[in-house]
């Protein structure tokens, strides 16, 4: 049970930011699936059902202690590294990839779960670590070690959306505690021989469909790149108002695809145009700041680590996924937190703000 003396310091800005996202996203839902033949319940319902559990969860996740979470992070590290691999070995496959693991009553995705566990060991570790000048190329290489693990048995799935955040969180974090300027020009020059590594051994061909349809989608306008092309004429075609609730014509007509998902905020833009899409950046942008504020307030370095690398999480999150839907970053499946339709989604970064809470509320006890 919550403490009384906590329930005086909850954080009813973030909440209300976060509600106000969710209940325009399950409108949007709404719109979006309209011209579906649904079978069952409608997807805007589940929508309904998984915002609800995961603020329950949420909920419990602010009701205990995050500093215990300090003791056994390293334990869910291994135990996701375990779940990862069975994942490999008898996992799910669905669509061509293979990224759900059968435990019995449910299906789970670890790599999901690995952007908050990446998050608390990195937390963890850092939490110990004292540099005055930033961090040498040595001292990095342990943290980049505990990410290379995760992310290479990722990629493995493959899932490459899920890889790229969970290196880009991860290397949020190490740019927030801090790196000598000798560790960053080393980094910069070992880039291009990791991304030509990476391109001719690492990347499967529809991933390097991908980035050449980010670089030139009319290579392909019927096959890899017709989401990029469909998504961008629903964006433009919204204009400063926007069409109109149920109005869109990309949406409505189906041209979109993936568009309770994925390109989902370009469903909202052809309906609500410059102006909604402006007002919607607008709370998400005020929901990081004040996440980077939760960090900046907090009494600890391991609250405020974790509450930085969940900024970074919902940050990478909502600029992957606008960036895709415009052209700016190529075709990688990262949904809109709290926006997209997705219970998985849904979940973990409903966890990720149960612990923005949690350091809220304990910010005047330590």
């Amino acid at each position: 049970m919550i403490d009384r003396r906590l329930l005086t310091n909850i954080d009813w800005v973030l909440i209300g930011l976060v509600v106000s996202i969710c209940l325009v996203g399950l409108v949007n839902i709404y719109s979006a699936t309209t011209p579906y033949k649904i079978v069952g319940t409608a997807y805007y319902i589940k929508q309904f059902y998984w915002i609800l559990a995961g603020l329950i969860i949420s909920l419990a996740v602010c009701s205990i202690d995050y500093h215990i979470l300090e003791d056994i992070s390293y334990w869910f590290y291994a135990l996701l590294i375990i779940l990862l691999l069975a994942v490999l070995i008898i996992g799910k496959k669905s669509m061509g990839a293979t990224r759900w693991l059968n435990l019995g009553f449910f299906n789970v995705q670890p790599s999901e779960l690995m952007k908050l566990v990446i998050i608390l060991t990195f937390a963890r570790f850092f939490n110990n670590f004292q540099s005055i000048n930033g961090m040498s190329i040595k001292e990095t290489i342990l943290p980049l070690t505990l990410l290379a693990v995760p992310a290479a048995l990722i990629m493995k799935q493959p899932d490459l959306g899920t890889a790229s955040l969970v290196l880009l969180i991860a290397f949020s974090m190490i740019m927030y505690v801090g790196l000598r300027w000798s560790t960053i020009i080393f980094f910069l020059c070992v880039t291009a021989p990791m991304a030509w590594f990476s391109w001719s051994f690492l990347l499967r061909s529809y991933q390097k469909n991908r980035i050449l349809d980010f670089m030139n989608p009319e290579r392909s306008r019927l096959g890899s790149g017709y989401h990029i092309i469909q998504s961008k004429i629903a964006i433009g075609s919204g204009g400063m108002a926007g069409k109109g609730f149920v109005k869109g014509t990309q949406s409505q007509l189906r041209f979109l695809p993936e568009q309770h998902t994925d390109f989902a905020f370009s469903v909202f833009a052809e309906e609500w145009g410059f102006i909604g899409c402006l007002l919607l950046i607008i709370i998400y942008l005020s929901l990081i700041l004040w996440g980077l504020n939760i960090a900046r307030r907090c009494n600890d370095r391991f609250g405020g680590l974790i509450a930085v690398g969940v900024t970074a999480m919902l940050f990478w999150h909502s600029v992957i996924n606008m960036g895709m839907v415009i052209g700016v970053f190529p075709v990688v499946g990262v949904p809109l937190p709290f926006f997209s339709y997705g219970g998985t989604s849904m979940i973990t970064s409903m966890i990720g703000i149960g612990l923005l809470q949690n350091i809220s509320m304990r910010r005047f006890m330590f």
